[in-house]
């Protein structure tokens, strides 16, 4: 499956950190829980059924490009396929989110964690094929996979996580024991994130979700550690790699060691202030406050103007929000922002 698309196109110029007559704009969770449309197959389906069925995926992932109008897609999926792949017993339940029935808490249980894997998760590729047949060129593509510390995290505690104190624990009490799980996630990652570029995705993300829950020293020894040595494998010519953690406005400029096209960067600090702070030619994505989307239209309008207007002669910005849609927003408000975005010219 080629992963050409027909013209120039800004998501991949912007990620490249060429000019671009407007930033390109896609969101985080857009083809998520705030769709009715997303419901109607949702309630036909178990949310697994339809990440492995790669045509409920591809209706899923083409929602927000048929109905918002995005600059990019990106697949549906899940960042815990992995660790299903690798042995996790994965469901998930309503309201509750995410649980495995196994959380490996000692060495037995990590010594059980498969890394010959990637052969699990074909379903995934056969689902990029079928978004590209659809898409035919006219936008990007983005796959996406997991970091190591935030699968950890969900293998350890079982489940998602207030406090991450198994985590912590292991990390602190065990560290050689972290190092030896968050190694195999790192080897299937980066195996996984392969797969997809040879199936055809036109760019990359790493989900790094819950870093915002570790100190300085820790995010460096147990996430970024592995988060490089992942960006290091990727077959990645043509292809830019986005990396996104919640506490980018903290780490930043250490997640940019690790050779990122892209950062993607919550709202907590001023863009252009952290994009100043980066190496020259680095990317950054963001930031919009996802809460701002609760807001009268007048104020989503004046939000993001003024972030453009804060990144005016920038190349290498990408508008997203600092993190995903919650799945209450109302959909007329992200299609107004979205509209707001495509009608800015600099």
């Amino acid at each position: 499956m080629s992963n050409t698309l027909n013209n120039n196109h800004l998501f991949i110029n912007a990620a490249f950190s060429k000019s671009t007559e407007r930033p390109p704009v896609w969101m985080m969770r857009q083809a998520g829980r705030f769709m009715k449309e997303y419901w109607d197959i949702k309630n036909k389906y178990s949310f697994l059924t339809m990440c492995k069925t790669p045509e409920l995926a591809a209706d899923v992932t083409m929602l927000p490009v048929d109905l918002l109008g995005v600059d990019a897609a990106i697949l549906f999926s899940d960042i815990l396929v992995t660790a299903e792949a690798m042995g996790g017993q994965l469901s998930f339940e309503q309201g509750v989110g995410p649980r495995f029935a196994n959380p490996v808490r000692d060495k037995a249980g990590a010594d059980a964690l498969q890394t010959d894997v990637v052969h699990k998760l074909s379903y995934v590729a056969d689902a990029i094929k079928v978004v590209q047949s659809r898409l035919n060129g006219s936008i990007p593509l983005i796959g996406f996979a997991g970091a190591p510390f935030t699968v950890l995290s969900y293998l350890v505690e079982g489940g998602s996580s207030k406090d991450f104190k198994r985590t912590k624990l292991l990390l602190n009490n065990e560290p050689e024991l972290a190092h030896f799980i968050l190694g195999k996630i790192a080897e299937v990652t980066a195996g996984y994130l392969n797969l997809q570029i040879a199936a055809g995705v036109n760019a990359v993300q790493l989900f790094d979700s819950w870093a915002q829950a570790l100190s300085w020293d820790d995010y460096a020894e147990f996430s970024h550690r592995y988060n490089t040595r992942i960006i290091a494998r990727l077959d990645r010519k043509d292809i830019p790699v986005i990396s996104f953690c919640k506490g980018s406005s903290v780490f930043a400029p250490l997640m940019a060691t690790a050779g990122p096209d892209v950062i993607s960067i919550d709202w907590n600090v001023d863009l252009r202030d952290m994009k100043e702070r980066l190496p020259a030619g680095m990317a950054v994505q963001g930031n919009l406050d996802p809460f701002v989307l609760y807001a009268d239209k007048a104020v989503i309008k004046k939000k993001i103007y003024a972030l453009f207007e804060r990144m005016r002669d920038q190349k290498g910005f990408i508008f997203n929000l600092g993190h995903g849609i919650m799945p209450d927003i109302p959909f007329d408000h992200v299609k107004y922002a979205i509209d707001v975005v495509k009608e800015f010219h600099y």
